[in-house]
């Protein structure tokens, strides 16, 4: 995996901001917003993609304190990297079986 500079990391919250901005007015019921699932969707997967390519905790800490889409994403991914390596580490036979499900 390629080193990300600071231009694509300020690129990356910009989008991470937006997206999640959009999923907080919407959960929060914002008079002003209007919900799109398409787009709901969309910023959430936008938002999942971004923190897993990075440490969110770390890369964008303003934005994981004062969003809450933010946090839980982030607490999300992490949780799901715990997992990944769990299940791979200790349970070698469930991993296995979990792949074959998969494909």
């Amino acid at each position: 995996m390629s080193k990300l500079s600071q231009n694509d990391l300020s690129t990356l919250e910009e989008s991470a901001t937006t997206a999640a901005a959009y999923l907080d007015a919407c959960d929060n019921g914002a008079k002003f917003v209007r919900l799109d699932p398409d787009y709901y969707q969309a910023c959430g997967h936008l938002l999942q993609t971004i923190f897993a390519v990075t440490d969110a905790s770390r890369t964008f800490p303003s934005l994981v304190r004062q969003s809450a889409s933010a946090r839980e994403m982030a607490d999300s991914v992490e949780i799901g990297r715990r997992i990944d390596v769990s299940v791979l580490a200790y349970y070698p036979q469930l991993a296995a079986l979990l792949k074959r499900i998969s494909d």
